[in-house]
């Protein structure tokens, strides 16, 4: 009894060092990721970015998007979008537990307004410094301007695959239209394209295409956005 009192003694201990070592080194890389935040809207502000941004040719207002295109997009990426202020705590402790298991930094929990951030700022590069940094103008961007503007933002700048960089010329591209005039079926394929837009474009990879298709649909089902029933006439096309 005394030897088992005295291992559980020692592991309180080791376990009571380990968190410190780990709170330690987060205020570390949240010093860090701050600092690099503020050089980064010191050198080039928000505000500039965005209106450099807003700037683009062909930039697609919010109310020229289809509904059903956002709505897949928020089912797919981020289904908490227009409930959290930048950061979603909930799917981040998710990713965490997930790299944990696995070793890696293979799932990163980012929500729309953190993949701008990175989009606007910020290299692929997965390291905690850069992710802190980007947490920070993700707070920036929900503090300045409207769940909508953001979402605009978020999609004028990603990368669809074969070239195609925004929403424009991705509709463009892929299906000889502009964003306003996707079908259901065009608007779920090209939901699902940023995630993996090498992999998935459906111009290389198209069963890959569909399949990613078939993920999307089956996470509007799971948001509520559309039934199963749904889904299935437009996988079916």
């Amino acid at each position: 009894m005394k030897a088992v009192k005295c291992v559980l003694s020692v592991a309180w201990k080791v376990l009571a060092v380990l968190l410190t070592l780990v709170i330690i080194a987060g205020a570390v890389f949240m010093v860090k990721g701050y600092m690099l935040y503020s050089k980064t809207v010191k050198e080039t502000p928000l505000a500039a970015r965005v209106a450099e941004l807003k700037e683009r040719e062909n930039y697609t207002q919010y109310g020229d998007l289809p509904q059903f295109y956002i709505d897949a997009v928020i089912s797919v990426e981020d289904h908490r979008f227009n409930r959290h202020c930048g950061i979603d705590v909930i799917a981040i402790m998710r990713a965490a537990w997930n790299d944990i298991k696995s070793m890696s930094f293979a799932e990163g929990g980012s929500t729309i307004t953190q993949q701008l951030a990175k989009n606007m700022y910020y290299t692929q590069e997965k390291k905690l410094e850069r992710k802190t940094a980007e947490m920070f103008t993700a707070f920036a961007l929900e503090r300045n301007y409207e769940k909508e503007e953001i979402f605009e933002l978020y999609v004028n700048s990603i990368y669809f695959g074969s070239g195609y960089y925004g929403i424009y010329d991705a509709a463009m591209g892929y299906f000889g239209k502009t964003p306003s005039r996707l079908s259901y079926y065009e608007c779920a394929m090209l939901a699902g394209l940023p995630n993996a837009p090498s992999n998935y474009s459906p111009d290389t990879n198209p069963e890959l295409a569909e399949q990613r298709l078939g993920q999307v649909l089956d996470r509007m089902v799971e948001c509520g956005k559309i039934t199963q029933s749904q889904a299935s006439s437009i996988y079916a096309g």
